[in-house]
């Protein structure tokens, strides 16, 4: 396997020696010096919340580079999960349990696209994301695809080969309506027509 480049940041010097030590012995991973930043895979960075400065932070090693962003912070809320994902964060972890075979495998899976939270906060996160949907999105026919269930609906018949009036005889929709569904999916999403919005919609795992 190999090794996972790493570059550390942190608010604090010791904090920022304090990963590097409990790293560099690792032979699964390999600490960037300072200068050879851009080449990390992943970044470390330390903070003690999910504040201002530490976003600021991930936020710019995010920008200086295609490495992943891994947050080690001391202390971690309900709410942090979605802030640090926003930022760009992969991988999320405690402090107080960031021993350095945790970090380790966090930092490697960040390496390759996957995404680490503690257990007790993505419980907690998926309660939030299904009272969402009950309770805000369904209501409004709306999905976490950010498409309407109709649009959901006319967009799988146009990848099946339908067309405008096979599309509203199958759903008992007038012909304008499923025209109208379309324009608004292209105008939203900025796409140039149905055959680019179904593309888009398969691309992403929307439909």
């Amino acid at each position: 396997m190999e090794q996972v480049l790493v570059r550390v940041d942190a608010r604090d010097p010791i904090s920022e020696a304090g990963v590097v030590s409990a790293l560099r012995p690792r032979p699964e991973v390999r600490v960037v010096r300072s200068g050879d930043e851009e080449g990390a895979h992943v970044a470390v960075v330390v903070a003690d919340a999910v504040d201002d400065d530490a976003l600021r932070l991930v936020r710019a090693v995010r920008r200086q580079g295609p490495a992943q962003a891994v947050l080690v912070a001391g202390h971690l809320e309900d709410g942090d999960v979605v802030t640090a994902v926003e930022a760009g964060v992969l991988g999320l972890l405690r402090r107080a349990e960031a021993t350095a075979d945790r970090l380790v495998r966090v930092i490697c899976g960040a390496a390759t696209g996957e995404g680490s939270v503690p257990p007790d906060l993505l419980g907690r996160l998926l309660d939030q994301v299904g009272t969402l949907q009950r309770q805000v999105l369904r209501p409004r026919g709306l999905t976490f695809t950010g498409l309407a269930t109709r649009e959901i609906e006319v967009l799988k018949l146009v990848a099946d080969g339908y067309d405008t009036s096979e599309i509203a005889q199958s759903l008992a929709y007038s012909e304008r309506t499923v025209k109208n569904v379309l324009h608004d999916v292209t105008t939203r999403l900025q796409l140039r027509n149905r055959s680019h919005a179904v593309a888009y919609a398969l691309r992403e795992g929307l439909i």
